[in-house]
């Protein structure tokens, strides 16, 4: 697990800075990891954060080898100082192989293509309750290639009495992001595009026949210095996934 246990030490320590960046418009759903091992099967996942953003999955391995995913996520998130508001969803089509000495991992590449709109209202306290500041509308898409290494432990953890499968791995995705539309105070306002790098970790533990519980945790990477669309919230959510299916 050296190199999950890395991902989780890579968030920490730069988890300070997404501080600075919290101000990002844009906010990161948990992407695909299926796992896959042969036609036929298909995986569903379902993940949740602090922040109240919802991330659902989507996979199907239609040869033993070529894979399509579906991700979506919603978030409603309201606060005395700010609401957000964001819907995405995203399909692409892969590759997934494995491989090692026990044919235990699982290498895994997928691209496609995501659409999505995010709203925001910052506020702030007046005598006259809360007062609206500023409005943010945008409408986005977005271009994705991301890669999987995954690892599988076959009766791993001992809980309670009874073992379980433990499944630890790294993402690490490519996205070059654009603002269709944008608004401020519903007015048109300037566009912004970005290339973002998202890296993320995740472990799961079997609880038997397909389920398994999921952590994951994240960060996002920016190339560009927007005002907006730019690296922020990390991303550390909770979910559970099931995979069925097979020759």
């Amino acid at each position: 697990m050296k190199y999950n246990k890395f991902g989780y030490g890579l968030c920490a320590g730069l988890f300070a800075c997404s501080f600075y960046s919290c101000s990002s418009i844009y906010m990161p759903n948990v992407p695909s990891a299926p796992m896959f091992t042969e036609a036929g099967e298909v995986y569903v996942s379902g993940n949740i954060n602090t922040k109240a953003n919802v991330s659902a999955n989507l996979g199907v391995a239609v040869t033993d080898h070529v894979a399509v995913i579906a991700n979506g996520s919603y978030v409603d998130n309201r606060s005395n100082v700010k609401d957000y508001a964001q819907k995405m969803g995203e399909a692409g089509i892969g590759y997934f192989t494995r491989f090692g000495r026990k044919n235990n991992r699982v290498f895994e590449v997928y691209g496609g293509y995501g659409l999505g709109n995010t709203s925001v209202v910052d506020k702030r306290s007046s005598t006259m309750g809360q007062a609206v500041v500023e409005t943010k509308d945008m409408d986005f898409d977005k271009v994705f290639v991301q890669v999987n290494f995954s690892s599988e432990k076959k009766d791993a953890l001992k809980l309670f009495g009874n073992r379980h499968d433990i499944d630890y791995g790294t993402i690490i995705r490519l996205s070059n992001m654009r603002m269709k539309n944008f608004a401020i105070d519903g007015l048109p306002a300037e566009k912004e595009d970005n290339m973002l790098i998202e890296p993320v970790f995740y472990t799961r533990m079997g609880l038997g026949k397909g389920w398994k519980l999921q952590y994951t945790n994240g960060m996002v990477f920016g190339f560009k210095s927007n005002t907006y669309l730019k690296a922020g919230y990390p991303l550390f959510t909770l979910g559970v996934l099931y995979k069925f299916g097979g020759k």
